[in-house]
């Protein structure tokens, strides 16, 4: 008997507390018909003590991608906007002001933007030091991560896709390609071009120009690699269409270190530089100083790129370089989980909903309450870092992940958010500013088919609501 009146008010409970959202909000759910009890939403004053709508704040939820919020909030307030990651280059046998009579050095320290153009400037620099030609090998030391992660197509059986880039304590160009497929009639063929273009890739082009319309899927293009080990030589099948556009798409290839190697080999050369050896892996000689230390862009700016284009494998960088900083080298990714857990709590954040194993989102695993996200956001917004950490969120509407979203022009550019997005999961969190006052909203909706319109339309909902309001 006890038992039914516990489940008896419980359901009552559940009734009452849909019937307590603005109308506006509920006829979202109605006519989705979504379960009341698979959304939780926070709004609130950042000025206010307590909140101007909750609705099952404390439940842990999927926040997808809105996870980010977390790892790069507490990677901002530890290491600090102005933190910079070392690149070291290392001359290991004699230099005579030009050739250099051995192998050359490379230590990465997780930098998590260092980008084909960062690395051309970091070659030019090395130019600059006077050194042309090396005599022997490229020697590459990723030893500053002991990485322990799952296989990259564990998460969703696509291992190629750039966003499921493991971490790498020598990151270069987040491992990927640009590919580009062009139509032409002139040859009978399909045209594919790189960016950037790396020596030791091998791409097998066996696609075929056809006429009739132009394929939704990928433009009718299949992408595989001949050898899941090495993704050194890159297979392209399919049938490509006369009508198609210009057609891009990003893809891993190669590993880490031949990765490195290749884009070094191609951009040394474009420097003017002279280079015929090989990749080898070790560490460092300790009793040698480094001959150039690159580094990285201040944080300040990183964490834009990061959050503003929910960027995962930096996110997941970010999180080996907290665990390197909090418990010393090598990071691993549970020092990190340790170390943003361990700033939380330092500030009087409740974290029994936090479930973080990656830092990014991606991971059907990771769990939050919008109580705790509403926590760090209003901390966030009383911190000296506030402008940093606000202008790395999406300008709502006008870019980053939500470019184009919500559906009048009075709305754009009045909010700060991080949007996350799975299968079944749909999520926002950030600021929503009015005339007179600021909100922080904190919105997520775990549903069947989420991801496919409801979850965005709830959102955008709340979001109306919280500027209607004086």
């Amino acid at each position: 008997m006890r038992i039914i009146v516990v489940l008896l008010v419980s359901l009552f409970a559940g009734r009452a507390m849909a019937a307590e959202l603005p109308p506006e909000i509920q006829r979202v759910l109605t006519g989705h018909d979504i379960p009341a009890d698979d959304v939780s939403i926070i709004v609130q004053d950042v000025d206010a003590a307590e909140p101007l709508l909750s609705y099952l704040p404390d439940v842990p939820r999927s926040p997808a991608s809105v996870m980010k919020v977390v790892t790069t909030w507490s990677a901002l307030e530890y290491l600090g906007p102005a933190y910079t990651w070392p690149t070291e280059v290392y001359f290991l046998g004699a230099f005579d002001g030009r050739k250099l009579d051995g192998d050359l050095g490379i230590k990465g320290y997780g930098d998590p933007y260092l980008v084909a153009e960062e690395l051309w400037k970091m070659l030019a620099a090395l130019r600059r030091l006077g050194l042309k030609e090396i005599g022997r090998n490229l020697v590459l030391d990723d030893s500053y991560f002991a990485v322990d992660e799952p296989d990259p197509g564990e998460f969703d059986g696509m291992p190629y896709r750039t966003y499921n880039v493991v971490p790498n304590a020598l990151l270069v160009n987040f491992k990927a390609v640009q590919f580009q497929f062009a139509p032409d009639s002139l040859h009978g063929r399909v045209h594919v071009a790189t960016d950037p273009v790396l020596p030791n890739l091998t791409i097998r082009n066996d696609l075929q120009l056809v006429d009739g319309g132009c394929q939704a899927f990928q433009a009718g293009i299949a992408f595989d690699h001949a050898d899941p080990m090495t993704l050194a030589e890159v297979e392209l099948s399919g049938r490509f269409s006369r009508r198609c556009n210009v057609y891009n798409m990003s893809r891993t290839v190669l590993q880490h270190d031949t990765y490195a190697f290749g884009l070094f080999s191609e951009l040394w050369q474009e420097v003017g530089g002279v280079f015929r050896g090989e990749l080898r892996k070790a560490q460092m000689p300790a009793d040698v100083a480094p001959a150039l230390t690159w580094r990285s862009r201040p944080f300040g700016e990183i964490i834009r790129s990061i959050n503003k284009n929910s960027n995962n494998v930096m996110t997941r960088q970010l999180l080996y370089t907290l665990g390197a900083e909090s418990a010393g080298p090598p990071g691993t990714r549970a020092n990190g989980v340790a170390a943003v857990r361990s700033l939380l709590e330092s500030r009087g954040i409740d974290l029994s909903s936090l479930t973080l194993t990656n830092g990014a989102g991606l991971s059907r695993d990771e769990r939050a309450s919008m109580r705790l996200l509403t926590d760090i956001l209003r901390m966030a917004y009383r911190s000296p870092y506030a402008p940093e950490f606000m202008a790395s969120l999406s300008l709502g509407g006008l870019d980053g992940t939500t470019r184009g979203r919500f559906d009048t022009r009075a709305s754009e550019g009045l909010m700060h958010v991080k949007t996350g997005r799975l299968d079944n999961v749909s999520a926002l969190a950030g600021y929503v500013h009015t005339p007179s006052r600021t909100y922080t909203v904190a919105i997520v909706m775990n549903s069947p088919d989420a991801h496919r319109g409801p979850g965005q339309e709830l959102e955008e909902a709340v979001v109306r609501w919280t500027l209607a309001q004086k």
